[in-house]
């Protein structure tokens, strides 16, 4: 199997109540790819964000008593801090210059995902958007209404991960595939059965997809995957992969 991985270009700046499908669509098209059925694509969360109009200009934010007490531990703007605990449903570290936080809808990540990078705007932020797996759903059913094949969308953010330096692209919505793909039951090279195997293919995915979009000034917020050939019939949702907090380890 031979997996590409593509970059999006020619992409407008994102603004609230673009239409990612159609953008999305209309440059493949230019660029003489188009769409074909079993093409995978990742958006970053901050293109959503914009997309749907999540964002906060910091200069209407009041922070609280906690967000001034917490800013004042991380050394970190206090009205950022105000929308990350906006943002969270619990914090879990918090150490100078670092604000773990669980999010509301599980995650545990920095800032609760709060984003500064590739957002207009001295003083506007992006938090994720509010519900990433139907954010992934509309996109997906926008570019198959457009073009009559059958895609997969996954939305995307970066993430640092337990006991490791660095941080990896995730996914955080997706629509359209499988986000697991349970392999207990298969035999290895040597005929041993696997009993524990379940891959995170969404976040495969995105890793990958990163490869192609990058952080810094880019201007590719859109990455397609195409040859990958994922298992469809659903919506996989990320929730599926946020591990309850009766298993969490690393609490």
């Amino acid at each position: 199997m031979e997996v590409r991985v593509i970059p999006v270009l020619g992409l407008p700046i994102i603004q609230p109540g673009d239409d990612l499908a159609a953008l999305t669509v209309e440059a493949l098209s230019s660029a003489g790819l188009g769409v074909r059925d079993g093409d995978v694509f990742v958006f970053t969360h901050v293109v959503v964000s914009r997309s749907e109009g999540c964002l906060v200009d910091l200069g209407s934010v009041r922070p609280g008593a906690r967000a001034l007490e917490y800013a004042e531990i991380t050394g970190k703007d206090p009205r950022l801090v105000e929308v990350v605990l906006r943002e969270a449903r619990a914090v879990r570290k918090i150490a100078p210059g670092v604000l773990i936080t669980e999010t509301r809808h599980g995650f545990v990540c920095a800032n609760s995902g709060v984003d500064k990078s590739n957002v207009p705007g001295e003083e506007v932020v992006a938090p994720l958007p509010e519900d990433p797996d139907a954010s992934a759903r509309r996109i997906r059913e926008g570019i198959e209404g457009l073009t009559g094949a059958r895609v997969a969308v996954i939305v995307s953010d970066t993430f640092g991960r337990a006991h490791r330096e660095g941080e990896v692209n995730m996914a955080i919505g997706s629509s359209g595939m499988g986000v697991l793909r349970d392999r207990r039951g298969e035999r290895d090279l040597f005929g041993y059965v696997l009993r524990v195997k379940r891959t995170a293919v969404v976040d495969e995915l995105a890793a990958a997809a990163e490869l192609v979009i990058g952080q810094s000034g880019e201007g590719v917020p859109v990455a397609l995957i195409r040859g990958y050939g994922f298992e469809g019939g659903g919506d996989g949702c990320v929730s599926e992969l946020v591990r309850p907090r009766e298993r969490d380890l690393f609490l």
